[in-house]
């Protein structure tokens, strides 16, 4: 006879442990959930229930669970040949006149909250966290139990300190409080708005912080480093000073963010993160007229010195920091998220045309590394994508969480704008080139920086649509094959987001400066509120690519340079629009490994993929091309099958070596997400 679970053991187990524990298989075909906190959208709960062998499905939609209901579960059920289903209703009303009445009489009832879990802390406080935040939170209210009930203060002193490592008493000089925002932002770390709102509360009331530009620099990751960057020509002036310098601040060091001139990047906690804030791009290099004497101390990756030798240094430093930060097995999907941009700006300086490049040994070292990561990726793909379409579009994570997350924009304010800028076929490693070219040409712009998650396979008719939809592949099974229904889908999204068709535009097909008078035509009317615009000229250019991942970075910089992106900005700009970019997939530089006859795919020019309609044949078709991966149909359309071609390959001729997408390596499946701003 089993015990109750000690402390150690509850924590273990965690509050996924709670919630799985109620699910065996065979209990219930049917299981209807009410879970107004979103907890069964948890990767690593969607994970435990497909490990016990439940299908998990979303009742918030209607229209599509009904698709599914009758499409899978319900002849599927006939036929005596599906498991269990679990239908989830976060409306907080799983009740008669919120779900389908014949699937509330044939379910199994269950609830989870928030509240049941944290019983004793404030939920709103609780309920504004990430759901990867919970793990710490569980197990500090476990091995830590409140006495009593915590109101919202006692919760949020408790929620800094357990989840995010924060006592707001204990910071008392600069260097506390830059050791706990390098903390934060170096790992793209996001406190709730109520709990960063307290912080600065609380920092303010400290006379030594009472200039500092808390409320810039502590929610706003560019915004810090921003506030860093222009303070380092300052501390190499004191540096190669000496210390009896006479300490004045020059005007011409101009600074934006007020608060404290000099920043103590020499001091321990601070100075273990500056060499990562410039490898990694966060931070640039500075020029200075006495460089040359800090080129072998710490500081040097902040120096500009020799920009080749600088480049060749960056990279090795780079290279080591991947090598020990590589996700592992377990690796859930914001570490990957957060890998990828850090992998980005490796594969922008080994093709950037203007660097000195890689030499033989770098190369090697490389390439070697490279492997490593497709091996993990593919391997933690195969394991695990299939659970992010059902993660809360709350933070995006996917391509077609996006227009749910520009849709709070527009509802926070009645005469809010935005518009959706898609660069088809933009790797996270040219958005790194893209953004060094728009940064000179308008030095004012701000870039706040995140990634998605495109679908796989990594087409444009697959992905892009999906983005346009704000819905999953399956539920668009005849438009599958083309990108003609994206303005259809647009408007029939925001319209039910309560958005009439003329304040919603759409436009493809943008790629040359003379494309820009559409454009204006379209977002000028009066009334227009949001506009998604296609901008195809780096999927143009990758699709007549002959010189590899070398070749695209170039023309690339060389689009970029030409003006019309940048021209773009401004006109969103002058007439009001909060500017988003994305991309629906990447690309990267293939070897042919033979074409198969059978199978096609509408995307012609995405060699790396072959989609069949019979999984016999593409089985039989797979055994053809060892390596090649059998895609599993989750989130597509049931006869949607993949077969994507072996890594870094392509289906063409062994002599052709195309820049393609359609697979699963990290390249064309992270994709970046930046809100672009002006200063």
């Amino acid at each position: 006879m089993n015990g109750p679970r000690t402390p150690t053991e509850t924590a273990a187990a965690g509050w996924r442990g709670e919630i799985l524990r109620e699910f065996t298989s065979g209990a219930a075909r049917l299981t209807v959930v009410d879970d107004p906190d979103g907890l069964l959208a948890e990767a690593g709960i969607v994970e435990g229930l497909r490990a016990r062998g439940f299908d998990v499905v979303s009742l918030d939609d209607r229209i599509a669970f009904r698709f599914f209901y009758e499409s899978r579960y319900r002849s599927r059920r006939d036929r005596g040949d599906i498991g269990d289903v679990v239908a989830v209703c976060t409306t907080g009303e799983a009740q008669e006149h919120a779900v389908p009445y014949d699937v509330w009489l044939a379910g199994r009832k269950l609830s989870f909250s928030l509240s049941g879990l944290f019983p004793k802390l404030s939920l709103p406080v609780v309920s504004a966290l990430d759901r990867s935040d919970l793990d710490a939170l569980y197990t500090a209210q476990t091995q830590e139990p409140p006495a009593r009930s915590l109101g919202e203060s006692r919760t949020r002193r408790f929620v800094l300190r357990h989840v995010f490592g924060i006592t707001p008493e204990t910071i008392g000089q600069a260097s506390d409080l830059l050791r706990i925002l390098l903390r934060l932002h170096y790992r793209r770390l996001r406190l709730p708005g109520h709990l960063e709102n307290y912080l600065v509360g609380t920092l303010r009331r400290k006379p030594v912080f009472r200039m500092w530009p808390l409320a810039q620099i502590v929610p706003d990751r560019d915004a810090f480093f921003a506030f860093l960057q222009e303070r380092w020509p300052i501390f190499l002036d004191r540096l190669t000073a000496g210390t009896g310098a006479v300490r004045e601040t020059r005007p011409g060091y101009a600074l934006a963010f007020s608060g404290p001139a000099e920043l103590p990047f020499d001091h321990p906690d601070v100075r273990v993160y500056v060499d990562n804030l410039f490898l990694e791009g966060a931070l640039r290099p500075a020029p200075h007229p006495r460089g040359r004497e800090v080129a072998e101390s710490w500081a040097q990756a902040g120096v500009v010195i020799d920009p080749r030798a600088d480049r060749r240094r960056r990279l090795d430093g780079l290279l080591k920091s991947i090598e020990a930060s590589l996700p592992g097995d377990g690796a859930r999907h914001h570490e990957w998220l957060a890998f990828a941009p850090r992998w980005a700006q490796v594969n922008a300086l080994v093709f950037d045309p203007e660097a000195a490049g890689a030499d033989e040994d770098a190369r090697a070292r490389y390439e070697r590394i490279r492997d490593i990561i497709d091996e993990r990726f593919t391997a933690w793909a195969q394991q695990r994508f299939e659970a992010l379409h059902n993660l809360p579009p709350s933070t995006p994570v996917m391509i077609h969480h996006v227009p749910r997350s520009l849709a709070r924009c527009v509802h926070e304010s009645g005469d809010r704008k935005v518009a959706l800028v898609v660069m088809d076929g933009l790797a996270l490693d040219q958005w790194v080139a893209v953004r060094a070219v728009l940064a000179e040409q308008r030095p004012g712009l701000r870039f706040r920086e995140d990634s998605l998650f495109a679908w796989i396979p990594t087409l444009t008719t697959v992905s892009r649509q999906a983005c346009f939809a704000g819905r999953l592949p399956r539920y668009f099974p005849a438009s599958i094959d083309s990108t003609g229904r994206e303005p259809v889908a647009w408007k029939r999204f925001w319209g039910d987001e309560g958005l009439d068709a003329v304040r919603v535009v759409y436009a493809k097909n943008l790629r040359e400066s003379s494309d820009l008078e559409t454009v204006i035509k379209l977002v000028s009317g009066p009334r227009v509120r949001v506009a998604g615009l296609v901008v195809d000229a780096v999927d143009r250019i990758m699709h007549g690519m002959e010189l590899g991942s070398a070749g695209m970075h170039n023309q690339v910089r060389q689009w970029t340079r030409g003006g019309m992106l940048v021209s773009l900005l401004d006109t969103l700009f002058d007439r009001g629009f909060e500017v988003f970019l994305t991309s629906d997939h990447g690309n990267v530089e293939t070897t042919g490994c033979g074409a198969p006859q059978e199978g096609s795919v509408a995307d012609l020019p995405g060699r790396r993929v072959r989609v069949f309609s019979d999984p016999g044949l593409r089985a039989r078709v797979a055994k053809r091309f060892p390596g090649a991966l059998e895609w599993p149909a989750s989130g597509l359309p049931e006869d949607y099958l993949a077969l994507l071609a072996p890594a870094r390959r392509s289906f063409v001729r062994e002599s052709e070596r195309p820049v393609a997408h359609g697979g699963v390596t990290l390249e064309e499946v992270v994709v970046p997400f930046v809100a672009i701003g002006q200063k």
